[in-house]
Formats: C-alpha cells, sequence, structure tokens
C-alpha cells in the first residue's frame, strides 16, 4: 500500500500533519482481540470481461479487523464493484484495498459504511492506473463512531481518468475523515474530487485532498470541491485542500465551502405551505442528491438516495 494503514502498536495522532485532524488512539476501543481469521476478498477480470460484485465486510464486537480487498482490471476489462463495511458492538477495521487497473480498463466502485454506532473503521484505498483508463467511485458515510477514508490514486497512463465523490452524513458526536491524494504522473489525464458533508449536533468532519502534477504531466485537468452544511452551531468541519503543480501546461482549481441552511430557500418553500421540517429536508436531500446523481449506476444511486432519505427521518 503506498499510503500505510495505521500501526497498531503505534497509532497516528494529531501530531502527524495527515492526521491533525483525526485523533485515531481517542476512538479506538481499548483491549481489542485480533480477528482469528482477516478476510479477504479478490476480484479480477480477464481482459476485454465485464464483471459485477457485492462485497460486504462485517466486524463483531471487541475485535481488531484488518480484511484486505484486491481489485485487477486487465486490458479493456470493466467491472462494477459495491462494498458494504457493517458490524455490531465496538471494534476496529483497519482495511486495505489495492486497485489495479490496466490500459483501457473501466471499474465503477462503489463503498457503504454501515457500521455500528461504536464501530471505528480506518480504510487505505490504493489505486494505480494505465492508460486510457478510469477509475469512478463513490463513497457514503452514515454511521460509525469514527471513520477515516484515505485514497492514493497514480495516473501512470496517459489519457486516464479519476472520479472521486461522496457524501458524508454526520450526527452525533461521529467523526468522519476523508483523506485524499491524486497524482498526475503521465500527461492529457483528469481528476474531479466532489465531496459534500452535512453535519449535525456535536459531529465533526473532514476533507483533505491533494492534486499532485508531476512535471511530466503536461495538460493536467484537476478539479476538487469540498462543501459542508452544518445543522448545529457545535459542528465543525476541516476542509483542507491542496494543490502541488509542477507543470506548466495545466488547468486545475480547488474549491471549499461551508455554511448553514439559506434562510431565503426556507422562506420560499415555507411559503408555498411546506413546515419548517419539510422544508429543511427537502433543502438537504437536494444538497446530498447533487453528488448522488453523480452515480451511473441506477440501483446504487436510488439506494443512495433512500439512506439519505431514511438518515433525514432519523435525524428530525
Amino acid at each position: 500500500m503506498r499510503s500505510p494503514l495505521p500501526d497498531p502498536e503505534n497509532l497516528p495522532s494529531p501530531r502527524a500533519e495527515s492526521w491533525k485532524y483525526t485523533n485515531l488512539p481517542r476512538a479506538v476501543p481499548p483491549n481489542l482481540a485480533r480477528e482469528a481469521a482477516p478476510q479477504t476478498a479478490s476480484v479480477h477480470v480477464a481482459k476485454n470481461k465485464e464483471h459485477r460484485e457485492e462485497i460486504a465486510f462485517s466486524a463483531r464486537d471487541n475485535t481488531r479487523h484488518a480484511p484486505r480487498l484486491k481489485i485487477t482490471l486487465e486490458e479493456g476489462a470493466q467491472a462494477t464493484v459495491i462494498e458494504r463495511l457493517e458490524g455490531e458492538g465496538a471494534y476496529w477495521r483497519n482495511m486495505g484495498a489495492e486497485i489495479v487497473l490496466g490500459p483501457n480498463a473501466h471499474l465503477r466502485h462503489y463503498r457503504i459504511w454501515a457500521d455500528s454506532e461504536s464501530g471505528v473503521s480506518t480504510v487505505g484505498t490504493s489505486v494505480t492506473q494505465a492508460r486510457d483508463s478510469s477509475y469512478a467511485a463513490f463513497y457514503l458515510f452514515q454511521s460509525g463512531k469514527l471513520a477515516r477514508n484515505e485514497i492514493h490514486v497514480t495516473l501512470e497512463g496517459s489519457g486516464a481518468q479519476c472520479d472521486l465523490n461522496g457524501v458524508s452524513l454526520l450526527r452525533g458526536k461521529q467523526h468522519g475523515d476523508t483523506t485524499i491524494l491524486i497524482e498526475h504522473k503521465a500527461p492529457d489525464c483528469r481528476s474531479s474530487q466532489f465531496f459534500r458533508a452535512v453535519l449535525s449536533d456535536e459531529s465533526r468532519g473532514v476533507f483533505q485532498g491533494k492534486i499532485h502534477v508531476h512535471r511530466i504531466a503536461q495538460r493536467t485537468d484537476g478539479y476538487q470541491l469540498s462543501n459542508a452544511l452544518l445543522l448545529s452551531e457545535k459542528a465543525e468541519m476541516d476542509t483542507k485542500p491542496e494543490l502541488e503543480i509542477y507543470a506548466d501546461d495545466v488547468k486545475c482549481s480547488h474549491g471549499a465551502t461551508t455554511g448553514r441552511l439559506n434562510d431565503e430557500s426556507l422562506f420560499y418553500l415555507r411559503a408555498r405551505g411546506l413546515s419548517e421540517a419539510q422544508a429543511r429536508a427537502l433543502l438537504i436531500q437536494a444538497f446530498a442528491d447533487e453528488v448522488a446523481d453523480k452515480i451511473s449506476d441506477e440501483p446504487v444511486r436510488m439506494a443512495v438516495k433512500d439512506d439519505v432519505q431514511l438518515w433525514l427521518r432519523d435525524t428530525g
């Protein structure tokens, strides 16, 4: 893994720059027993073949899990992989995923967090892309005590494309951290990052996104946007967008916003007969759906929108 997962004997804390917003030692339950048989999953799609697979990683109470996922697509292969992270009780899932895409291979990857209220998940994903390949990913945070989604994408072949999108739905004292590094190591590549967070109560969201354009990566197109919606005065969002550019023929941009629901929009909806709760729910749903609409797989897209509605109903 290019982004090594935390060492159980030396957990990273805010003293490390990349963990400055996320205190893992404080979150991981003490005295966890090691998982007896680590879960592993492998998806290998042969040249010019198509494949679809759903994978669930489960965690048990009072255990430390270290599941591993390997996805390999040969030249011209296409695949859709849907992950679901779930569990019961208090645990720490420390997961590693390695994805290798051959020339002109195309992967749609969806990861859904459905952890228990006391569950902690740290997930490190390494993606390597050859020429003309595409990686389209969507991540949904909706549960768990703490989650950190760390992604390292390397665009090694010209014409490669990477699209990372995600929605965080946080309440109570939940903590959701998305940390991304996209390295452009070849010319004529494109990458985009579009993440939104809805934070209620005393929850905390983190977005750290970096685009690194190497000198050889001329004609790079890089885009990055993070938006956060705060529903409570005690909620917090920490955003750290970064660009590191060494090529001179590039088009790169980044932006970040944090704010509350628009009063004028609320008034407009209230004036048309909606209650305050209905108006708020409608605006929050639209805020999250703008990212969900980028999911090209219709069953997954509809399931994510249903999850958003369920979260809104339970949050009130």
